[in-house]
């Protein structure tokens, strides 16, 4: 696959909590220059990176992050602040608690009312699959595929491991066909992108595709 074709479905990301605006301009720059589908940044740099991009760039941030057990009214408030300040994409965690004790309602629910909060935008759903068990991970893909959400999520990135290609194929024979699969966390090579791309993932949250690019290039 085309190192350009990868690119494109790269969500290029920067979520630690001791980035800086510096760095994150950097990551935006990139972004720019290798095309990539979006940043994923925090949501304190929203407007500022809206404003540097000129809305050349798809702005992505982070809702619930990383834990999720924040309340329905608070994830909602966060989608209307960052769609306010020129987010084009908002990726929330689901209250895992909530569905780890079978309350799929409670989940479906939460996920609406942040779909009715992001005015049309693009909302993916994270649904931090290293703590789940497979049922679980099977009953999630059906609540996404009921919430309206465009994609379904496999990680943060901040706990146990990342995305799995057993995860990406059991998402990609359960969500439903207007669900997209992103895979995220622990994508190191254009090896595993490839891999994640060919089980079904749409998208993938890395930081590293870029760096890899840039490195071969010699910048």
């Amino acid at each position: 696959m085309e190192s350009s074709a990868i690119l494109s479905r790269v969500d290029h990301t920067l979520l630690s909590p001791s980035a800086t605006w510096e760095e994150i301009r950097a990551l935006c720059d990139d972004g720019r220059n290798y095309k990539t589908a979006s940043v994923c940044i925090p949501a304190c740099y929203v407007k500022a990176a809206k404003e540097y991009t000129k809305g050349k760039l798809p702005i992505c941030t982070v809702i619930g992050f990383p834990t999720g057990y924040s309340t329905t009214a608070v994830k909602v408030r966060e989608t209307e602040d960052a769609v306010q300040n020129g987010a084009d994409e908002i990726d929330m965690v689901i209250n895992i608690g909530f569905l780890k004790a079978g309350d799929h309602a409670a989940v479906l629910d939460e996920i609406r009312a942040i779909r009715a909060a992001c005015q049309g935008k693009i909302l993916k759903v994270i649904v931090e699959t290293c703590l789940l068990t497979e049922e679980e991970k099977i009953a999630v893909c059906g609540i996404v595929s009921e919430s309206g959400a465009d994609y379904i999520k496999t990680s943060t990135g901040f706990s146990t491991h990342g995305a799995t290609l057993a995860d990406v194929a059991l998402f990609a024979e359960h969500v439903a066909k207007h669900v997209k699969i992103k895979a995220a966390g622990g994508i190191r090579s254009m090896e595993d992108a490839e891999r994640f791309l060919s089980l079904g993932a749409d998208r993938l949250g890395t930081s590293a595709i870029v760096k890899l690019i840039k490195e071969k290039e010699g910048k």
